[in-house]
This record gives structure tokens, C-alpha cells and sequence, in this order.
């Protein structure tokens, strides 16, 4: 017995060494495989993040155009909505009332529609003079101490559009 012992003894070694070997090379095709899939999955959830922004940007730039459209139309209006306020001061005087009642009722329509739309006009009579909401169109002496760099007349009114400039107020300042 002690042959056999000897003659199976290498042949168990060969086989262990055969086995190591086999278990060394999967060990190190489970490592790469590991590998591999960290690096895909990597690049799946970097994949997945700038489709997100790409979404993201292209809806706040849809939007952008929407509201810049809706900007251009309404500025587009404004001329219309300042004939509408000379109108009215023209027909104060006026003693036809029919023309009196058919322009405050179209200028009240659309003033009220524009509400509804973000626009709101800037007060400027009266108040201190703002290069942020305010353009000077000329300056005159003012009356008293007081009204010294303030608005003294409004020439052309300004407007607010969702709380951003859309037209200057034209103003006369006080010097």
C-alpha cells in the first residue's frame, strides 16, 4: 500500500495544483467581471443623470420661450394701452359720453387682461427717483426743498411683467 500511497500522492498534488489553478483563474474572471459591471453601472447612472438634465434644460427653455413670446406680445400691446390712457384724458373734457363709457370699458378690459398676464404698472408720480424703474427724460427746477430728486411728472408710464422690467417709466425729475 505504501506504492499506491506514493504513486497517488502526485497525482493528488497535480490535481490540487490543477484545481488551485482553475479556482485562481475563475477567482480572477469573477474580479474583471466585477469590474466590468461597477465601470457599466458608472456609466448607466452617469448616462441617466445628463438625460435628467438635458430634460430638465429643455423645459426651463420651453418655458423661456413661452413667457418671452408672451413678453414680446404684451409689449406689443403696451402702445395700444397708452392711446387707450390719452384717450381718456382727451374725452374728460368731452361731451360725448357714448365715447367717454366705449373707452374706459375697452381700457378697462384690457388693462384687466394684462393683469391677469403679470403686468402691473410702475408708480413713479411722486416717488424718489429709481434708475431701476425709472428713466429720466428731463429734469426741471423744482418748486420747493422737497422735491428734489424726485418724480415730478410721469411722460410715459412703465410696466412690471412678472416682477421684471418691461418698460422704463419716463419721467421729469425735480433739480
Amino acid at each position: 500500500m505504501e506504492e499506491k500511497d506514493i504513486k497517488e500522492a502526485p497525482v493528488e498534488q497535480v490535481e490540487k495544483v490543477t484545481k488551485k489553478k482553475k479556482e485562481n483563474a475563475l477567482q480572477k474572471k469573477i474580479e474583471e467581471l466585477d469590474d466590468k459591471l461597477s465601470r457599466e453601472h458608472d456609466s448607466y447612472v452617469r448616462l441617466y443623470a445628463e438625460f435628467e438634465t438635458y430634460r430638465r434644460r429643455s423645459a426651463e427653455e420651453k418655458l423661456a420661450l413661452v413667457n418671452s413670446a408672451a413678453a414680446d406680445t404684451i409689449k406689443g400691446m403696451l402702445p395700444v394701452l397708452d392711446d387707450c390712457e390719452r384717450a381718456i384724458k382727451i374725452l374728460e373734457n368731452s361731451s360725448d359720453s357714448a365715447a367717454k363709457e366705449g373707452t374706459t370699458l375697452i381700457y378697462n378690459k384690457l388693462t384687466e387682461y394684462l393683469k391677469s398676464r403679470g403686468l402691473t404698472p410702475i408708480d413713479a408720480m411722486g416717488k424718489k427717483f429709481d434708475t431701476d424703474f425709472h428713466e429720466a427724460v428731463t429734469q426741471f427746477p423744482a418748486p420747493s426743498e422737497e422735491l428734489k430728486g424726485m418724480v415730478i411728472d410721469v411722460v410715459q408710464t412703465g410696466y412690471l411683467l412678472n416682477g421684471k422690467i418691461l418698460r422704463y417709466a419716463k419721467v421729469v425729475v425735480g433739480a
